[in-house]
């Protein structure tokens, strides 16, 4: 289930971070590299420590626990702090799968990546290339998201970030570990809620069969959790 989730920040938002991380030092991407990825990896990324990498975190993840498409979709247990990386010309991310598990090196939490995230803070006419290509079961699916939208997908899949030509991307991502470890679950639990949202706008939330549905919802999500 890949899910482009619209105004994660506002688009002043965006750039009011994009333009606070410019101005921070970079490093060589590949300092947070698994090893089956370190070859295909060409970017720069900020210090995991470095104060505005600290600001943006906080920034992405106060916005992440009040987004309601991003709660739906993920049913999130734990959140990988964020991370900021950066392609200029010729920069790229050939074609990988992310580790299962991450580390956190300042808490020592380990998170299952059942999926990742990609938060764009570029406005994508000011770079050529750089897409998201994510390979899934229908194919290749690209993605080059306005700034402040964000794409989830299954961290499991085989994706890339295609060589930019012009400009400079940035962009923040994460993984996630859901309270949903099957991806088939998760993504009948989101249908689900999505159908109870559009219900409840129509028929309002003390509606008899919107009150039905989401006693349904919260019962899988008993069933199925792992907390």
């Amino acid at each position: 289930m890949l899910i482009a989730i619209a105004d994660v920040l506002s688009t002043g938002e965006a750039q009011a971070l994009r333009e606070r991380l410019l101005a921070a030092d970079w490093i060589d991407g590949n300092a947070t590299s698994g090893a089956g990825s370190a070859l295909a990896k060409r970017n720069r990324q900020l210090p995991v420590d470095a104060p505005a990498t600290i600001e943006g975190q906080r920034i992405v993840q106060r916005a992440l626990s009040t987004n309601g498409s991003f709660l739906s979709a993920a049913v999130p247990h734990t959140v990988f702090p964020p991370l900021f990386n950066r392609y200029g010309v010729e920069e790229r991310f050939g074609a990988h799968v992310d580790n299962a598990i991450r580390i956190d090196r300042a808490s020592g939490v380990r998170i299952r990546t059942d999926l990742a995230a990609t938060l764009f803070l570029t406005d994508p006419a000011d770079y050529d290339g750089g897409e998201l290509t994510v390979e899934g079961a229908f194919g290749s699916q690209s993605y080059k998201l306005p700034h402040g939208h964000m794409l989830l997908y299954p961290a499991s899949s085989l994706h890339r970030v295609e060589p930019v030509t012009r400009g400079e991307r940035l962009s923040c991502f994460f993984w996630v570990q859901s309270m949903i470890a099957s991806a088939e679950e998760r993504s009948m639990l989101y249908d689900l809620d999505q159908s109870i949202q559009a219900l409840s706008a129509a028929r309002g939330g003390d509606d008899d069969e919107v009150l039905r549905l989401t006693g349904v919802y919260h019962n899988l999500i008993r069933r199925f959790a792992i907390v």
